[in-house]
């Protein structure tokens, strides 16, 4: 197809866009992503598989998944004056609440995020304004973005608590400064719930104009694909008409259910990977040659003072470990890479490849 062709057809904003780039591990040990790194037990298996046996894979799913949401709500605490909305993982989510907004609509975030909202945002032509964080500690600056509100009155600012990729949970009570400041929804992403205590599940009620964004993926269920968010039944009803019907596949509804009704062992994985975050994170403040960020979700941001970022990259990566160069992602990254906390063993690996690619 020619490219005045495509030219032609296509909106100009998605001909400036790159796609997202996923990189092909191969037999890398892979901490480049916030996976969880640990199998499912033997005996979790067997029943899982009796569990999903039988499935009516010939039907289609619940469109409403409302065995799973009820399960959601229980499990997660969700208010009762709240309603959910799932989605094929939080990109969907991302995707069908900016859908939901007028054309004009301005789109306000801390900037470096979580990068979806803007490749989202951009694709549909909207108005996307990201707000550089403090430099010295990533904490929100609080008069550029209570500016940003005044100039452009935004219909949604999002808010990623803890913040993807600096690993920091920005301040409970700016967060509260901007709900009351802005007209607008605000969007807490909560994808690493499982690894703080944070949350602002509990201010739902509180404030109307407020939504909780959550995953399943960090806790130990990439491979389902499944998001959800909680706010005002109002709000998510809306949403739920751009919603596509049949969005949650019957094997993830089952195995999400399952996996949350009989999840002890993903409680177990996620205090043995805080526990094992904390740990690497003592052990890289030790290393004279990087700058390692305090974080609160699964990973580490931290910055080569010596070397060149890709240098170290490459280097590690010859090691035989995939991890994150996140350099050319924004201003405030120049010479950071980002690790996802893997297993004892594998974060040794990481430790002993960074210390020879250091040197």
């Amino acid at each position: 197809m020619s490219q005045n062709l495509i030219h032609s057809l296509f909106r100009k904003e998605v001909l400036a866009m790159s796609a997202y780039p996923v990189a092909d591990p191969g037999k890398l040990i892979k901490l480049d992503a916030m996976e969880n790194p640990y199998q499912w037990p033997e005996q979790a298996l067997e029943q899982w598989l009796k569990t999903i046996k039988n499935s009516p894979l010939n039907r289609y799913p619940d469109p409403q998944a409302k065995s799973l949401a009820a399960v959601l709500k229980t499990l997660y605490q969700v208010p009762t004056e709240s309603e959910l909305i799932l989605g094929n993982g939080s990109d969907e989510i991302i995707q069908i609440l900016l859908m939901a907004l007028a054309p004009d609509a301005h789109i306000v975030t801390p900037e470096p995020g979580f990068v979806m909202y803007k490749q989202i945002a951009r694709s549909l032509g909207l108005n996307y304004h990201g707000i550089a964080l403090n430099a010295e500690d990533f904490s929100l600056d609080m008069p550029a973005m209570l500016a940003a509100i005044e100039q452009y009155n935004p219909a949604l600012i999002f808010l990623a608590y803890p913040n993807n990729p600096t690993g920091n949970l920005f301040s409970e009570q700016q967060i509260k400064i901007l709900l009351q400041a802005t007209e607008g929804l605000v969007v807490i992403d909560e994808a690493y719930a499982p690894f703080t205590d944070a949350t602002f599940m509990q201010s739902l009620t509180d404030y109307p104009n407020l939504l909780v964004m959550r995953t399943v993926s960090k806790l130990g269920l990439a491979g389902l694909r499944l998001g959800y968010m909680v706010g005002d039944k109002n709000i998510i009803a809306e949403l739920d008409k751009i919603r596509l019907p049949y969005n949650i596949n019957i094997l993830t509804q089952i195995t999400t259910e399952f996996a949350l009704q009989h999840g002890d062992f993903l409680t177990r994985q996620t205090q043995t990977l805080r526990q094992e975050r904390d740990a690497l994170l003592q052990q890289l403040l030790q290393i004279e040659q990087i700058k390692a960020f305090p974080s609160s979700a699964n990973f580490i941001l931290f910055k080569s003072l010596n070397k060149d970022a890709s240098a170290v990259f490459e280097s590690i990566r010859n090691q035989g470990i995939l991890i994150k160069n996140m350099s050319a992602h924004h201003p405030l990254l120049e010479n950071c890479l980002r690790v996802t906390i893997g297993t004892e063993q594998e974060n040794a690996l990481f430790l002993s490849a960074l210390k020879k690619a250091l040197h």
